[in-house]
């Protein structure tokens, strides 16, 4: 056999084997009636351990390709062409083709450890279940007559809910739009996979801020698109550093969360705001904002969104209930110029038909209620009870080891550790005590900082949290 392992290739060794041998019996190299070497003989001429030879075997075998016999060794299935039996497709090959990429390993066992185990979770971006309106959201479905349509909804969304948000943005957002500008989404996440697919194509270079969410997503990898970083300090982005970045690479869109952003809390100042825009209109580079958390300041002021400073129709905007009222109403939605809504809107009708009719019920008659501006007071007193904990405790238990700057909205505090660490490291020592948080490396391309989120634990559990990861990184 006439194969040697890629061993700086990302691909398992045993997989690579296991697709050559797949391969070599496809263009009859190993041919039915001769059998395969055995699994000592190949790991001895492939100076492999037996146990990749075996688990190279054991895949072949689980899809259809080879058979094993005690007495008789390893040969090609007999029934590979469907003689006898229908044969299992490769589906890890499959897997390995698809455009649309996995999201890094790091994300993958955060969700994972989220799931399956109990821990104190400063990881995740949603809120806890008591900050969620129950009450409110019970009394709408238990007394009030779900009056919509069960069928598919308009390719936009209900009506009924676009013309509740019309009115819901010009209070607390101070935009101006109409039902024809809004596109009803599942999320904000959808929203974003809407504009990335719609509206740009492989080669087309983006600019993303850093550290960011956005910059864990493998969306636009996936799309083949440029990613270029534009830092965040106190204050938000540098619109010089964008200009640059235009002039260098022709920036085909911005991406931003002006807002008590994630992970930092920066507040974009209002002179770089109007600076971005400045640029956006000379330059026709449409920018994209994503606003969770503008509702949330912990001062009281209220916070203007660029798209209310928007005067050509430059600005995208995507929100959603997610962060202020309930993650598993799936309910979001893009303002945006009446002909981008419908591409999107085309596509998203594509994809699922539309979005449910009974949660946009349950969403327009919320928002419609004085129960949302009182959600909305309770919610901000809560979440600044946290976000005082957690900073008590991060002075308290690691005291001069670590930087930030206190929120003022938002769910997020971004940690800097002074002391030289393993990344990873920490975050298992973490684990294994019981807290689980985002290292900053998924978020952002400076090291040595970490993301905490406040909004899913109550203040006892961020406290001994907090704890449990100083002693973590006291171990390290």
């Amino acid at each position: 056999m006439d194969w040697r392992p890629d061993r700086k290739a990302k691909k398992a060794i045993y997989k690579q084997l296991a697709e050559y041998i797949e391969n070599r019996i496809a263009d009859g190299t190993f041919p039915p009636d001769k059998p395969l070497p055995s699994e000592r003989d190949l790991a001895k001429k492939l100076d492999l351990n037996r146990s990749t030879i075996v688990a190279a075997y054991d895949e072949l075998e689980s899809n259809g390709l080879i058979e094993r016999t005690r007495g008789s060794g390893t040969t090609i299935s007999k029934d590979i062409w469907g003689i006898a039996k229908k044969r299992i497709p490769s589906w890890n090959t499959y897997i390995e083709a698809g455009s649309f990429l996995p999201n890094l390993p790091v994300t993958q066992r955060i969700r994972n450890e989220t799931v399956d185990h109990k821990l104190i979770n400063l990881a995740s971006g949603e809120l806890s279940e008591d900050l969620f309106p129950m009450n409110f959201l019970r009394e709408i479905t238990s007394t009030r007559s779900f009056i919509g349509s069960l069928g598919y909804d308009h390719p936009q969304g209900s009506a009924i809910l676009r013309n509740t948000l019309t009115k819901h943005v010009k209070k607390y957002r101070e935009i101006e739009t109409n039902l024809s500008s809004i596109l009803i989404t599942s999320g904000a996440q959808q929203a974003l996979h809407l504009v990335v697919q719609c509206l740009l194509k492989p080669g087309d270079a983006v600019a993303i801020e850093d550290p960011s969410y956005n910059y864990n997503l493998q969306i636009f990898r996936s799309a083949g698109l440029k990613v270029y970083h534009l830092p965040v300090d106190k204050d938000g982005i540098n619109p010089d550093d964008l200009l640059s970045l235009y002039k260098k690479h022709r920036i085909r869109m911005i991406f931003l969360n002006p807002a008590y952003q994630n992970p930092t809390g920066s507040l974009l100042n209002e002179k770089q705001r109007k600076a971005i825009l400045n640029i956006s209109s000379e330059h026709g580079i449409p920018v994209v904002e994503d606003d969770p958390y503008s509702l949330t300041s912990f001062t009281g002021d209220k916070i203007p969104t660029l798209k209310s400073m928007d005067v050509h129709g430059n600005v995208l905007y995507i929100s959603s209930l997610s962060k202020i009222v309930a993650s598993g109403l799936r309910i979001g939605w893009i303002i945006g110029p009446k002909p981008v809504i419908e591409r999107l809107s085309d596509a998203k009708q594509q994809i699922d038909f539309g979005h449910s009719s009974f949660t946009q019920w349950i969403a327009n008659d919320f928002m419609e209620s004085e129960n949302f501006q009182h959600h909305i007071e309770k919610l901000i007193k809560e979440i600044v009870k946290r976000r005082n904990q957690i900073v008590a405790s991060l002075n308290f238990y690691l005291k001069n080891q670590v930087e930030f700057s206190i929120p003022l909205g938002g769910i997020h505090i971004w940690c800097k550790i002074k002391k030289d660490y393993n990344e990873l490291q920490l975050l298992e020592e973490s684990i294994k005590r019981g807290v689980i948080y985002v290292p900053g490396s998924t978020m952002g391309s400076k090291k040595g900082f970490v993301r905490f989120t406040f909004a899913r634990e109550d203040e006892e559990s961020i406290d001994k949290g907090i704890k449990r990861f100083a002693e973590a990184l006291h171990f390290l």
